[in-house]
């Protein structure tokens, strides 16, 4: 059933693919060029504390990575869900069908995770030129990490979003959780550069883990244990939401 929802999307995603090829592939390079190469230039990574990176385009290259998939994640599960549900009733003509909520549901996702899948591979690419990855596998893990990252964040806030009756709270998510994950979760310095409180939060934070996870396989500094804590816990959100989302859009289609 959920397979037999693939030629909807990709007829969508031929239809409005134009509109996200500079969020999604030119916005990347010049996050890197302006963090990584022009700023970097006047951080000094023998007297900066970076975690073992050789650079501070090296640094932050894997957060950046881990913060721009949170932000197409986010931007595929708000506004596109509410509006199949509210204004073109997508999901209404759906579930007319022999297709159940959670076929909805899976082929959404999906869609979101190729959508993070080619964001994610083109970043990485262009990283791949400024030598920031010590080894091919760490890129390849660090595509990987990038996947989960993105369903950590994409199946909780679609479980919100199945369940608005109106667009007023998306701007209250990208400003209360979006923007200050963005700056504050270890993407363009050491958390422990912050208050202990504050601290504390990130910690606690998905992007937080999803951007530690993705700089040691990028740097090669691997550690098991807080590797396989990083998993556990954006695993665990991921099974969360996944089932917080089935419910919540039952509840607004079906009871």
């Amino acid at each position: 059933m959920v397979a037999r929802q693939a030629d909807y999307w990709v007829t969508a995603y031929r239809r409005t693919w134009r509109g996200s090829v500079f969020t999604s592939f030119v916005t990347p390079l010049f996050y890197v060029v302006a963090m990584g190469v022009l700023l970097g230039r006047y951080i000094d990574p023998a007297r900066a504390d970076l975690q073992g990176a050789p650079s501070y385009l090296a640094y932050i290259a894997p957060g950046l990575v881990a913060a721009h998939v949170m932000q197409i994640a986010t931007g595929e599960v708000t506004w596109p869900v509410l509006g199949k549900i509210k204004w073109d009733r997508t999901y209404l003509g759906m579930v007319a069908t022999p297709l159940r909520i959670s076929d909805i549901v899976a082929a959404h996702l999906l869609f979101v995770l190729f959508r993070v899948a080619t964001t994610s591979a083109a970043f990485l690419v262009v990283l791949a030129f400024f030598d920031v990855f010590a080894s091919p596998a760490g890129a390849l893990g660090a595509f990987a990490a990038t996947l989960l990252v993105g369903m950590a964040f994409a199946t909780p806030l679609y479980g919100v979003s199945a369940g608005l009756k109106d667009q007023s709270a998306f701007a209250v998510i990208y400003r209360v959780m979006i923007v200050p994950l963005f700056l504050f979760s270890g993407a363009f310095f050491p958390i422990s550069n912050l208050p202990a409180p504050l601290e504390a939060v990130a910690v606690v934070t998905p992007l937080w883990h999803g951007v530690d996870l993705t700089r040691m396989l990028t740097l090669g500094t691997l550690e098991p244990g807080p590797a396989l804590v990083h998993l556990a816990y954006l695993g665990t959100l991921t099974a969360l939401g996944w089932w917080w989302s089935v419910r919540r859009l039952s509840r607004r289609l079906v009871h």
